[in-house]
């Protein structure tokens, strides 16, 4: 299996079950996975940081994240929000949204972790009018779907 078919073996079930790309189809998906790249982090690692530029978007292939509040003061604790493994996604509003990220995020364990860039979300949503109109109407139900609750 080459690196490129095994990437879409893993990722292809999981961009399935991301909101923001379950509706596309497997052509779209594959231009996705095309952008993403693979990288490796130790353990302890901070992703990014509470109130942080939203620029990517994280699959975990291997090892765990915590996603967090940090301490509001000192003494405080940090607030667990989420223990994430194999085969979960988060950051995927940053790909569409233009706010800061709303909770930290550090692997527990060495991992390996796929990203997709904002840039490079963006870049392929510019040149692909069908991806864009799809991820459009998806933004805007979740939107309509937040404002409910």
């Amino acid at each position: 299996m080459t690196n490129e078919s095994s990437a879409i073996a893993i990722l292809l079930p999981i961009l399935r079950k991301i909101p923001l790309f379950e509706t596309l189809d497997e052509e779209l998906h594959r231009e996705i996975i095309k952008r993403i790249v693979l990288m490796y982090y130790p353990e302890n690692y901070t992703l990014f940081n509470e109130g942080d530029e939203g620029d990517a978007l994280y699959i975990i292939k291997t090892g765990t994240v915590e996603i967090f509040h940090p301490p509001k003061e000192e003494g405080d604790l940090p607030k667990k929000v989420a223990e994430l493994g194999e085969n979960n996604f988060f950051g995927e509003m940053a790909l569409v949204s233009n706010e800061p990220r709303n909770a930290s995020a550090k692997t527990i364990s060495e991992s390996e972790i796929f990203l997709l860039s904002k840039e490079d979300f963006d870049n392929l949503v510019n040149t692909n009018a069908h991806l864009a109109e799809q991820v459009s109407s998806t933004v805007i139900s979740r939107m309509k779907e937040n404002e409910k609750k």
